[in-house]
């Protein structure tokens, strides 16, 4: 007797959906929402060809940058320090104030109620833009590095406590049920049983949060929150568009050797 032939089956591409007319509708969605997003910002074609025209200009001015002024160059400078100290003192205070917030967010760790309160905390920082916080603190503590610290020491607690949470979560629990198993306290658990585990993660989100906070404190200065943004914004302002590119190519100089700096400090702790 002729063995059955088996019905030849065909390989199809798996989907995210649930078939394929609910794909296409949400295909057809999103082109609708380009499209009325588009219209509702009413692009037109003059309005492109103007803004091209201004940019011209506007690059034009820029081009040579100023570097001959001694006076500018103090202001540069003193601006570019006070932007480099900003970062430094928030991510030191950041990770600080984070390090418990993110042992409280850890679900693996923490009660219920602490676990709750942590990601309350996280997502209450990660709410809101630096420049929101830099605003209200200068209207706290007035014009100044102070008020730029502490929009960025803010905004590092929702970043640096949210991953380092996660990476407690993912710790192995038998170092820490080995240390717990010798009697030692609550404390002494976090201290031998799961700070070892995340050491290395914690010094490298730390040189991380760092290199963020240099680039972003030459933005919070613009709302009057100290760094080089306040000089920034003065020499746009005065339509001193030369010295305005001299600050923008310092700014990349001191991101791109922050970032080198942080590419190798994490290098050498991997």
């Amino acid at each position: 007797m002729a063995t059955e032939q088996q019905p030849r089956r065909e390989w199809s591409r798996p989907t995210a959906f649930y078939n394929h007319y609910v794909k296409w509708a949400v295909y057809a969605a999103i082109a609708v929402f380009l499209v009325w997003s588009a219209w509702n910002m009413r692009i037109s074609l003059d309005r492109i060809v103007t803004g091209w025209g201004a940019a011209v200009g506007l690059i034009q001015g820029m081009v040579p940058p100023e570097v001959t002024t001694q006076f500018k160059n103090d202001l540069l400078i003193e601006g570019l320090v006070e932007s480099v100290a900003m970062s430094v003192i928030a991510t030191i205070v950041g990770v600080l104030l984070s390090i418990p917030v993110a042992f409280m967010a850890a679900e693996n760790i923490a009660p219920k109620p602490v676990y709750w309160t942590g990601r309350g905390i996280i997502t209450g920082s990660r709410a809101l833009h630096e420049l929101i916080i830099a605003i209200i603190a200068v209207k706290a503590v007035g014009i100044g590095a102070l008020a730029g610290v502490i929009a960025l020491s803010y905004k590092t607690i929702g970043f640096f406590a949210k991953l380092l949470a996660e990476e407690i979560e993912d710790i192995d629990t038998g170092q820490m049920e080995a240390v717990e198993a010798t009697g030692a306290s609550r404390i002494q658990t976090m201290l031998f049983g799961v700070i070892p585990q995340v050491m290395p993660r914690i010094v490298g989100l730390s040189i991380y949060r760092w290199d963020i906070n240099i680039r972003h404190s030459t933005i919070v200065g613009i709302v009057g929150a100290g760094g080089i943004g306040g000089t920034l914004l003065n020499s746009f302002d005065q339509y001193d568009y030369d010295f305005f590119l001299t600050i923008i190519l310092a700014i990349i100089a001191i991101v791109m050797i922050g970032e080198l700096i942080s590419t190798y400090v994490r290098g050498r702790i991997q």
